[in-house]
């Protein structure tokens, strides 16, 4: 009888029982049955003909490019950062900041201009930034950034972005 009971308890429990990787299982199949649309739209082989090989990566797969490894890092200049895919302007010089992670940082984003989705692709819950205007794969937002400012720290893959100094 103590069997019976054993197996049954541990039949409703597996039953029951939603794992993390079917969650992000249904996640990854919610997203990829919204088809998002923008108003810059074009071919893979377009932004292929358009885009150096890592920007096309970084943007259009989601890539990341090399920590450090940006020429826009230790960039202290005025001005924008714009989308390297379609120019639009995502982020300003004065909400730049040293993270000390390698990659170009700020603690806000030209409202807007800048949209947001869920990913899981390294095993858990992040937020991923993308332009608004071409959908091109920035980087990533996180809750550790200037606590005097937004308390956030948008992480941007530097070959993601353009710079326009200001004149």
């Amino acid at each position: 009888m103590n069997r019976r009971m054993l197996l049954i308890a541990f039949t409703l429990l597996i039953a029951g029982c939603k794992g993390n990787f079917e969650e992000k299982e249904n996640a990854s199949k919610k997203d990829a049955k919204r088809e998002k649309t923008f108003p810059v739209t074009k071919t893979e082989e377009e932004w292929r003909k358009e885009l150096t090989d890592i920007e096309f990566y970084v943007l259009r797969k989601a890539a990341t490019e090399n920590p450090f490894s940006s020429d826009l890092l230790d960039n202290k200049q005025e001005g924008i950062y714009v989308c390297a895919g379609c120019s639009t302007p995502l982020f300003r010089s004065e909400h730049k900041f040293d993270s000390g992670t390698g990659w170009p940082s700020f603690d806000r984003e030209i409202e807007g201009n800048v949209a947001y989705d869920v990913d899981y692709k390294i095993g858990y819950k992040r937020t991923e930034e993308h332009c608004a205007t071409c959908g091109g794969h920035l980087g990533h937002v996180f809750n550790d950034g200037p606590i005097s400012t937004t308390g956030k720290r948008h992480c941007i893959n530097g070959v993601a972005l353009n710079f326009i100094p200001k004149e």
